[in-house]
């Protein structure tokens, strides 16, 4: 599996950006999203239980993430056209303000090293991206385990910071400085 400092893998993968089937398909690659940072998350599998309370989560807070100059994507590795129907079929994937990115080949996750070996499916992996492409955080649970969003959310405030953050650290607090 691929961790911090290591370069996270080039990648080019439809998402779908919309409930509505004219407009609902896009392509993200690493380029179009270069200088920017990247939440990146993936999910075991679409129509499941687990994920979609994840994903309605990090829906939630996808003001937040964009308000610090982050592009959250998320992923599977089931196809666009799985992801739509998805998104038409449950109602709080119907208005996600990212895209759910297509990894139906397994190129992205396989270049990751997060395809589960037993399940065959992609780990429940969370990556935060720097701007010059960079991993500098990285969140794997349980298949069976959902993640909390909002820590996610805190780790990249942290990391915007550029500072030494204690154990706990909230935007807001003071942080470290090396003596």
């Amino acid at each position: 599996m691929l961790g911090l400092g290591q370069k996270f893998p080039q990648y080019s993968l439809t998402g779908v950006v919309s409930a509505d089937a004219a407009r609902a398909f896009e392509t993200f690659d690493g380029a179009r999203l270069a200088g920017k940072w990247q939440v990146v998350f993936f999910w075991p599998m679409d129509f499941t239980f687990v994920c979609p309370t994840e994903i309605a989560a990090f829906g939630r807070l996808a003001r937040e993430f964009a308000a610090r100059d982050a592009q959250l994507l998320g992923a599977s590795l089931d196809s666009e056209y799985v992801h739509l129907a998805w998104r038409q079929a449950r109602e709080e994937l119907r208005d996600l303000a990212f895209p759910m990115l297509a990894d139906h080949k397994r190129e992205l996750s396989t270049a990751l090293g997060i395809l589960d070996p037993q399940a065959g499916v992609a780990q429940r992996a969370t990556y935060i991206v720097d701007p010059q492409g960079l991993i500098r955080f990285v969140y794997v649970t349980d298949l069976s385990v959902g993640r909390s969003p909002e820590e996610v959310l805190r780790v990249l405030d942290a990391l915007q910071t550029d500072e030494l953050c204690p154990c706990n650290w909230q935007p807001g607090d003071a942080t470290l400085k090396a003596a």
